[in-house]
């Protein structure tokens, strides 16, 4: 039997997770102070987004070279995107558990990306 291919970005498991943890962080950054309007609530909207516009941006490459390149930005979000959790606990604007949770899935989207990073790398 064939393998069953992945038609768009959207079906990748990793493109649905970092999808809805960017959904979680917009709800949650609706409670930041407006002070931070335009310096950690931008910032962590913005890193965290990144990591779903950069797979779909790379998956829309012609070869597997740029798509890794574009996945690596993506980690790199991810990370970001993990700092800035820190950074929101360590203001009070987040509690332990709500960190705790979050933390656990950018460092499994991480994992997932790295992953897709090195099967790319196989293709060539």
């Amino acid at each position: 039997m064939e393998k069953e291919t992945i038609k768009s970005v959207e079906e990748l498991d990793v493109f649905k997770i970092a999808h809805k943890l960017t959904l979680q962080i917009y709800g949650l950054t609706e409670n930041f102070p407006k002070k931070e309007i335009y310096g950690l609530t931008s910032q962590i909207r913005r890193s965290s987004g990144s990591i779903g516009a950069n797979l779909s941006e790379g998956a829309h490459r012609l070869g597997s070279s740029e798509y890794k390149y574009f996945v690596s930005i993506a980690r790199g979000s991810a990370a970001e995107t993990r700092y800035h959790l820190l950074l929101a606990k360590d203001l009070k604007y987040i509690d332990e558990k709500t960190y705790r949770k979050l933390q656990e899935g950018y460092d499994r989207v991480i994992k997932m990306l790295t992953k897709l990073i090195y099967s790319l790398e196989n293709k060539k």
